[in-house]
């Protein structure tokens, strides 16, 4: 009883003071403030998403720019219900340098990587679906994050890379120019028809629609070996043809050889047994 009655004290003292009212008007504007901010918010992402659909702006950057925003626009609400509930700005603005360089110094990397996604977006160095090598990776652009780009392989593999690192490694881009070309090496031995070698190559090349003709297919011996001579075939095609003509060089190459008789020679090893031990051993057991 004697709690219920302290508390009933209380409650009577805020009322007579007036903070009760202060206290509603404080919830009430925080309420408001919350609601109107989320609003905004909406209303912001809204309009963001429709600049980025109007813009030229890859797709895949669409989400990082998303996010980027959606978070600016949470710190701002968070910053003023603090300042709703009485909490000075100064002291907001301590706090926050104050735990910005300790969260610098423990995710230094993270911010790294947010960087990085920054520098992805101005230089644009890739875009969806693009073929990219970075350090030993290799893989279709498949989405870029706040931190992280993923790549999906050609056998189905998901590879998430930091965008710190992306920035900060030689990249390239496979998919960037619209025509690639096929580089394929052959060997054929040296009593073989060179002559007759060029001739079925360059006809493999105007046979197929999707090698182009310019820039001209360049076919020739590229070195001279023990046992065979090294020939080049380099041709041109559409970048997304790529994989598909260079099976189809290979196959062709491979079929109309044999058809022709120009064989690639094989490696020969002679191996000769010295048998002067065993003859030695044999001499001397006659002997006793």
């Amino acid at each position: 009883m004697e709690d219920i009655t302290r508390v009933e004290r209380i409650l009577e003292k805020i009322v007579e003071s007036g903070k009760l009212w202060d206290i509603g008007m404080t919830l009430l504007s925080l309420a408001i403030t919350v609601v109107a901010g989320l609003i905004i918010i909406k209303i912001v992402l809204t309009l963001t998403r429709k600049a980025l659909g109007r813009s030229r702006l890859d797709a895949v950057l669409y989400k990082f720019v998303i996010n980027a925003v959606k978070t600016v626009g949470v710190i701002v609400l968070i910053t003023m219900c603090l300042g709703i509930l009485g909490v000075q700005m100064s002291t907001i603005i301590a706090v926050v340098g104050a735990a910005g360089a300790a969260v610098a110094l423990a995710l230094k990397d993270s911010l790294a990587n947010i960087a990085g996604g920054i520098m992805i977006i101005i230089t644009q160095p890739f875009s969806r679906d693009d073929y990219i090598d970075v350090n030993d990776v290799s893989g279709k652009v498949k989405d870029i994050d706040l931190f992280l780009t993923t790549l999906c392989t050609y056998d189905n593999k998901t590879i998430t890379i930091p965008n710190g690192v992306i920035n900060t490694s030689i990249l390239v881009n496979h998919s960037k120019e619209g025509i690639r070309r096929v580089d394929c090496q052959f060997c054929i031995g040296y009593d073989s028809d060179i002559a007759l070698a060029k001739e079925l190559m360059h006809g493999i090349c105007e046979k197929s629609p999707m090698i182009l003709a310019e820039p001209e297919p360049n076919i020739g011996i590229s070195a001279q070996g023990e046992s065979a001579i090294t020939m080049n075939m380099f041709a041109w095609c559409a970048t997304d043809d790529y994989w598909t003509v260079k099976d189809y060089m290979e196959d062709e190459v491979k079929r109309l050889f044999d058809e022709n008789d120009i064989r690639t020679p094989s490696q020969w090893v002679n191996v000769r047994i010295d048998d002067r031990r065993g003859r030695d051993e044999h001499h001397d057991d006659e002997k006793m």
